[in-house]
């Protein structure tokens, strides 16, 4: 399996890369960012690319991925609906319309708990999530929705969001209390991995919106 990241130097994208490196089935993993991973893998490649708005020169690195996991996102805090819009629904689409046109292909979309599927909702950040998921869903490949809620950092990774720097060790902490508490709202980073790696041997059968529990249960399964 060839596979296509993005996103991969974010909290998500990182325990998705090394699920896919760790995993056997995995032949080749390509990461688009605008920065260079320090990552030295036999499996892994480095695909620098500044504009999010078209992949046209990436054409031929695109042209026999078999999964697309696209990890990439912005909190809404701070942001103008037009602004979160550009980064959260326009990269994804232009992404995803840069694919080669393969019916088997799977493509995996990080969106998160509460999304607003009906797109008609109060809450911004839900509208456009649930905007980005609808438009992908009626693409002509297997695109499945993950819909986490609190992610479990398991091997280290870390987000890039000032904010959530500060957060997550004191979540961490309470981690096997909100596992307790409430098991169908949390999941984690190797999870997500494992699952994102299960849905793409799917061949577009099963459910195509997974959330937290899903993805525990998916992964596990493997």
């Amino acid at each position: 399996m060839n596979v296509l990241l993005f996103g991969g130097t974010g909290m998500v994208g990182q325990g998705v890369l090394r699920e896919c490196l760790l995993d056997d089935r995995v032949t080749s993993v390509r990461a688009v960012g605008r920065t260079p991973l320090d990552i030295a893998h036999p499996k892994f490649t480095a695909l620098v690319h500044s504009d999010f708005t078209d992949f046209t020169a990436l054409a031929g690195e695109f042209k026999d991925v078999d999964a697309c996991f696209y990890c990439l996102g912005v909190t809404s805090a701070g942001k103008r609906e037009d602004e979160y819009r550009r980064i959260t629904h326009d990269y994804t689409l232009a992404a995803a319309r840069a694919l080669p046109d393969n019916p088997s292909l799977t493509f995996v979309y990080v969106s998160g708990e509460g999304t607003d599927s009906t797109e008609h909702g109060r809450s911004m950040w839900a509208r456009v999530k649930g905007h980005t998921e609808n438009a992908l869903l009626a693409m002509p490949f297997h695109a499945y929705m993950f819909r986490p809620g609190y992610i479990h950092a398991m091997h280290g990774e870390r987000s890039r969001t000032p904010a959530y720097r500060w957060i997550y060790p004191v979540a961490s902490r309470l981690y096997p209390l909100l596992r307790r508490v409430m098991p169908d709202k949390v999941t984690t980073t190797e999870n997500i991995g494992r699952a994102m790696l299960a849905v793409a041997g799917w061949n577009g059968t099963g459910d195509h919106v997974l959330r937290s529990a899903d993805i525990n249960r998916v992964a596990t399964a493997g």
